[in-house]
């Protein structure tokens, strides 16, 4: 793979909110520490991401030290929330899978609430070793996650974003493009491949903190909100129609799970350890 390497590192404390964009980041069995460990949850007790509120594109969340998070949005005063204590968790359903989770205070709701217009909670995920599984299709013994979709982290390459960038600029959505890496809401991003190359990867090291390559991602309309501005459009799912679509999926990003712990940075080499000569691998629901 040549001179590949970490391009950026992307952590979302808050599921669906925007994150923070660190030089470097502590790889914990479940994802990197601090992603995902928040997020909103409706009175049904249902996930709320930018599939069914694309204005929380707008909204910020910035972990602080302890695990706590201060979070911003236009025209909010920006709020300080802390890791609840422990209590009583309230049962809430991540696309489908039951988790338990500990609410955070009155205050985090109402501000939550206030800003979408629509009733909500903020629970945070006190102990992600126990909390929520992988997907025993596709997990080995006490892999877990927090609430990102499916795997603890999402990696995504330069060069295949450059690849739908191309595509697009040739397409009826031209004026759509180029579109950023946000749009794919990633963990790792990697500079220095050829396109699709990721396809390929069944184990990689990124740095010296080893990972197994579980799926592709197989992505929604969250991609197709403009994380500055939260307007929808048609891209780059039309794109991805067109030229990545397998079994029925659209395709961009491999869905990550650490087999060590560590420390990645910015910069680090990523080397491949085992690689398929084609994708086999069955995709997941790409919603993040």
């Amino acid at each position: 793979m040549g001179n590949a390497a970490v391009e950026s590192i992307h952590v979302h404390p808050v599921k669906a909110f925007r994150g923070v964009s660190p030089r470097e980041a502590v790889v914990e069995p479940w994802g990197l520490a601090g992603d995902r460990r928040w997020t909103l949850i409706d009175d049904g007790g249902k996930v709320v991401t930018q599939r069914e509120q694309p204005r929380l594109a707008l909204a910020a969340a910035e972990p602080l030290a302890g695990g706590g998070i201060r979070l911003s949005a236009p025209g909010a005063a920006p709020l300080t929330v802390e890791v609840p204590e422990p209590a009583a968790t309230v049962p809430l359903s991540v696309f489908g899978t039951k988790v338990e989770a500990v609410p955070a205070d009155a205050a985090a709701h109402a501000w939550c609430s206030a800003w979408l217009a629509t009733a909500v909670r903020l629970v945070h995920m006190d102990d992600p070793a126990t909390r929520r599984p992988v997907d025993p299709a596709y997990a080995r013994p006490r892999e877990t996650v927090s609430f990102a979709d499916g795997f603890p982290l999402l990696v995504t390459a330069a060069a295949s974003l450059e690849a739908v960038n191309s595509a697009i600029a040739e397409g009826p959505n031209a004026h759509e493009g180029p579109l950023p890496m946000n749009r794919f809401r990633p963990n790792v991003v990697v500079a220095g491949t050829e396109p699709w190359a990721e396809d390929h990867w069944t184990r990689i090291a990124i740095g010296e903190v080893v990972f197994r390559v579980v799926k592709p991602s197989a992505r929604c309309v969250v991609t197709t909100t403009d994380q500055t501005t939260a307007a929808r459009g048609r891209e780059p799912l039309f794109t991805l129609a067109r030229h990545r679509r397998i079994n029925g999926s659209l395709l961009f990003g491999q869905n990550l799970v650490p087999l060590s712990p560590g420390t990645i940075a910015v910069g680090d080499p990523v080397r491949v350890l085992e690689r398929t000569p084609a994708p086999e691998r069955r995709p997941e629901s790409g919603r993040r």
